[in-house]
Formats: structure tokens, sequence, C-alpha cells
């Protein structure tokens, strides 16, 4: 939700250097946070690196951050 994660996309090469594809998917994470200003607890879908995020600018401005792509919250 706050950082745009998507999977990634690949190849599995095998020992006889067959391909074949595969995908790498984020470490994302199902978070609850209190959201003060509206006195409720929010659940947040992030990666590790959102929750990083999170932590560092606190979790009104990351609010705001996701409400300003669109999504409601």
């Amino acid at each position: 939700m706050l950082t745009g994660r998507a999977p990634g996309f690949g190849n599995t090469v095998s020992h006889s250097h067959r391909r074949t594809s595969r995908r790498f998917d984020p470490n994302v994470q199902r978070k609850r946070y209190w959201l003060a200003s509206e006195g409720r607890h929010i659940r947040l879908t992030l990666s590790t690196k959102g929750i990083r995020t999170v932590d560092s600018i606190g979790v009104e401005a990351a609010v705001a951050r996701i409400r300003a792509r669109g999504v409601r919250v």
C-alpha cells in the first residue's frame, strides 16, 4: 500500500541450464496500527521496507501518503 512493491519475474536455472519462469514475491505483511487522529485501528498491507518507512515517518504521514495515491484506508 505504501511503497507499491510488486512481484519480480525471472528464471529458475537448473543444473543443466534449462530455464523455467518463476516469480519473486515481495515480503508482504498485514500490520495493525493505531490511528490516533481518527480514534481507531487500521490494518495496512505493507512490505517490510514499508514497515520501516512507517516506523521512521509515523503512521499519520504514512496514511496521508497512501490516501494521496488514491487508496482507501
